[in-house]
């Protein structure tokens, strides 16, 4: 590396930054400023990635865990010649620009993922890390290696104080990921204060005992940082690294640089007197010296290079393994595009008629099936395998002795698993799955919120779904909770009534390209619904993929009652229609979200709008039934928290039973 040239190229990319934020009065210059040589350093050399071929399969990934620092993101992509312009950097946090407030999923410019809420990035790239490892056991050969990837993450001191990086960073010990380098922007500022405010804890000696190497540099002397990102690079230890890196933040703004004022905006109004200490121009904004542009262009051509020798040899690799590039373009195409409802089916049998299963059972079941049949689907479980039921029948445990194994043992460790199946999920070569009990899933709610944002096809396995749990009290008895995730946008909540419902809940989260899905399944066993209405398979599943769908026709010409149900609760409704009469309606609810997508015309033959007399029933909060029921119906349901005693005298208590619905019908 020429250092000369490469201080010149961090002092360029300083100038780029705080003239973005001066000119929108809005921004962190903070990280950027001080990470300058890092960034010369990884994106003026140590990098493997070919920006001419943002996604190719052996690109080094570089995951910038601290987002509010973007315009350092921005800045070396422009300038190692990713498909981002000088316009677009000077788009910064404009509407629909290529560069928002921070990071946003864009791999065609080369933005490995969203980020935003602190540490969010180092579990990502954890994520990341295993996806290369997993690749790289299952592909690789002796005589062909395709996946030798490193990923590297920069995070912040608010990302380091976040819980969920120290979660992610005991998983990555555990796993040795010795491709993972993350480098701690160690600049001493937060938002508010100095760090030691808040902060007493030795970094190093912590990482160190989660089984990393830990190293701490001077992150602004551009030769101490490329020598020790070059020996992480190439050390395959076992031990994933951490670079301590000590910064001074705003570096080079008088006055600012090393204060809590250099976090955000404050001091880029003095952007001209920071381009005189940075040896560019002081009177021109968006400078690029010619011989920093032709040193980025030259070294661009080096990695088309590069690129073109992997290239040859994928070729002969492909030429050599047709099963395993048969397998990884099966696997790339579920994890991009998913798979069609039509094919899930058919790999999943259809369930006896008097199944009585437990919805989180009869979904392991298919969830099995077309895992048999896709070896690129992966599931992750929070210390909960046994409880959940995603674990894959002979798929393997993913570790140290065994990187093409399937199944991953992240501990109890929920908001970390998250953000690593997102990471997974970024990566787009394996499709992931990850399961806790319903209720602990805010522990990872921050997680499924960027899942839903970034269009990520994550599944969530989420079982205990109500009060039904019992013995376990109302700490363990989710009454709120679906409810809390059906309001998060993009995201697809899936509450299967029963067996053949639970198979058509994973027909829709193997369906989707674009979001996540969440699977709410029982821990008590459920009769299927044919015991009590001949509904054939076909309609459960289909029904299931539109939302809802009538589970039981009313035997006149019009409905006089609409019983609506989700899970659990439509086996009560379908008996309560038995002795209310022939002109009862049951509507089987397992999506909300599906449903409120399905044409008008759809949603009419379901809930005629002329039928006034409604009741929904769910073991769960009321509020987002009334959208169905209108002013002049009624819900049953649990507003309030249970208490401990067996499922069926919890749910009996809390009304939900057959009584109930009868009662209320004949109130209305």
């Amino acid at each position: 590396m020429n250092m000369d040239i490469l201080q010149k190229a961090a002092n360029v990319a300083r100038g780029l930054a705080i003239d973005a934020i001066f000119d929108k009065a809005s921004g962190h210059m903070g990280l950027p400023l001080g990470c300058a040589e890092i960034g010369a350093v990884l994106y003026g050399g140590l990098l493997n990635v070919n920006p001419s071929e943002p996604r190719w399969l052996n690109r080094d990934r570089f995951i910038l865990s601290g987002g509010h620092g973007s315009m350092f993101l921005y800045a070396w992509l422009h300038l190692s010649g990713f498909p981002l312009s000088m316009d677009d950097v000077k788009a910064f946090r404009v509407k629909g620009s290529r560069t928002p407030g921070h990071p946003e999923y864009n791999p065609a410019v080369g933005i490995e993922c969203t980020t935003g809420p602190l540490g969010q990035g180092v579990a990502n790239a954890v994520g990341f890390a295993i996806s290369a490892k997993h690749a790289a056991a299952r592909f690789n050969t002796p005589e062909h290696e395709i996946f030798t990837q490193n990923v590297y993450c920069l995070a912040g001191d608010g990302c380091i104080q976040e819980g969920i990086s120290r979660e992610a960073a005991a998983i990555a010990g555990k796993l040795q990921l010795d491709n993972l380098i993350l480098i701690y922007d160690a600049n001493g500022i937060t938002l508010d204060a100095v760090t030691e405010k808040t902060q007493i804890d030795d970094v190093a000696a912590g990482f160190r005992s989660h089984g990393w190497d830990a190293f701490t540099i001077d992150g602004n002397n551009l030769q101490e940082v490329a020598d020790t990102l070059r020996v992480c690079s190439l050390e395959r230890n076992g031990r994933p690294k951490l670079v301590i890196a000590k910064t001074v933040v705003a570096k080079g703004v008088p006055g600012i640089e090393g204060t809590t004022k250099g976090h955000g905006e404050g001091g880029a109004k003095l952007w001209a007197e920071a381009h005189a200490n940075w040896g560019i121009p002081a009177d021109q904004k968006y400078y690029v010296s010619d011989e920093v542009r032709e040193y980025m262009a030259g070294l661009k051509a080096e990695r088309e290079a590069t690129y073109a020798e992997w290239k040859q040899t994928y070729e002969a690799w492909r030429a050599a393994n047709p099963e395993k590039a048969a397998e990884l373009d099966d696997s790339h195409e579920i994890a991009i595009h998913g798979i069609s409802p039509e094919e899930c089916s058919a790999l999943i049998p259809e369930f006896p008629a008097d199944s009585k299963l437990a919805t989180r059972a009869s979904a392991a079941d298919a969830e099995n099936a077309f895992a048999a049949k896709h070896p690129g689907f992966l599931s992750t479980s929070a210390d909960l395998f046994s409880s959940n039921k995603n674990y894959l029948k002979g798929a393997g445990d993913f570790g140290p002795e065994d990187y093409t194994g399937r199944n991953f043992w992240f501990g109890i460790r929920e908001h970390a698993m998250g953000a690593i199946c997102n990471g997974i999920a970024y990566d787009g070569l394996f499709r992931v799955s990850a399961g806790t009990f319903c209720v602990f899933v805010d522990y990872m709610r921050a997680s499924i919120r960027v899942a839903a944002l970034a269009h990520l096809p994550v599944a969530y396995v989420l079982t205990h779904d109500s009060v039904a749990v019992g013995e376990d009290g109302p700490t363990h008895q989710p009454v709120e909770t679906v409810t809390g995730l059906r309001v998060i946008p993009n995201l697809d909540v899936v509450r299967p009534a029963d067996e053949e419902e639970a198979a058509g809940a994973w027909m829709c989260a193997m369906e989707r390209n674009n979001g996540p899905t969440a699977l709410i399944l029982t821990r008590q066993n459920v009769p299927s619904l044919a015991t009590v209405a001949d509904i054939p398979a076909s309609v459960r599943r289909q029904g299931t993929l539109k939302g809802a769908y009538v589970a039981l026709r009313e035997q006149t010409a019009e409905p006089g009652l609409i019983i609506i149900a989700s899970g659990s609760e439509v086996l009560l409704a379908l008996q309560a229609a038995k002795e209310l009469g022939p002109d009862v309606r049951v509507v089987s609810m397992p999506s909300m979200f599906r449903f409120n997508q399905q044409p008008a015309s759809y949603r009419e033959t379901v809930l005629p709008a002329s039928c006034k007399r409604r009741i929904a029933i769910e073991a769960g909060k009321t509020d987002l039934w009334y959208r169905y029921v209108g002013e002049e119906g009624r819900i049953i349901g649990i507003d309030y928290f249970g208490f401990s005693a067996p499922g069926p005298q919890v749910l009996t208590e809390l009304g939900m039973n057959v009584e109930n619905i009868v009662a209320t019908a004949k109130s209305l």
